[in-house]
Order: C-alpha cells, then structure tokens, then sequence
C-alpha cells in the first residue's frame, strides 16, 4: 500500500500566516468562520480557495486556536492602533465604520 504525504494548507510568510499557494490570508479564513459561514460558503466567497483548502485552514486554526486567536488580537490591536485616512477625510463614514465594528464584535 502506498504512503499518503500529510498535506499542508497554511504557511508563514511576511510575518503573516496565509493559505498556503494562496494570496488569501488565513484571517480572511478564520473570520468568516468565526462568522458562522459554512466551508462552502467561504468558497464561493473566496473563489481562488478549494474546499480542500478552506477545511484545511479550519483544521490548522482549530489545532493551533490559542496561538492563532493571540496572533489575531494582535494583528488587530496594530491596525486599530494605525492612523486611519478616514478619521480626517470623512469623520461621518470613520464613525459609522467604528459602530459596524463594535455591533460585529458583540455578535462574536
């Protein structure tokens, strides 16, 4: 019988993690799922994946969640910490943004 090869699905590079082969980021993956999106449905949102990949990307988050959660937390905590363009071109929109924001965090 011959010997399968494990595959992988998600790679490090650029200090973030990635689908591996993909321009697709892991947090793409990840959020939508946190989202209650099922694995087809994050296909047809993210065409270039396969369902292959995408239960792969799960697999990978849900074995590595601790390390993975805190490596999103921080990714967050960077980009909220980021000057935004839109806080001095369109405060409105920026506020609105920020409001959408806080309703999906407290659905999570």
């Amino acid at each position: 019988m011959p010997v399968v090869a494990a595959k992988s699905y998600v790679e490090y590079r650029n200090n973030t993690y990635w689908v591996e082969g993909t321009r697709v980021s892991l947090d793409s993956v990840v959020y939508a799922f946190r989202n209650g999106l099922s694995p087809e449905s994050i296909v047809q949102s993210f065409p270039l994946l396969t369902l292959e990949q995408v239960y792969g990307s799960i697999t990978f988050y849900l074995a590595n969640l601790t390390e993975i959660d805190t490596y999103l937390a921080n990714e967050e905590a960077a980009f909220d910490a980021m000057p935004q363009p839109l806080q001095s071109s369109d405060p409105a929109l920026y506020q609105k943004l920020l409001e959408d924001k806080a309703v999906q965090q407290v659905k999570s």
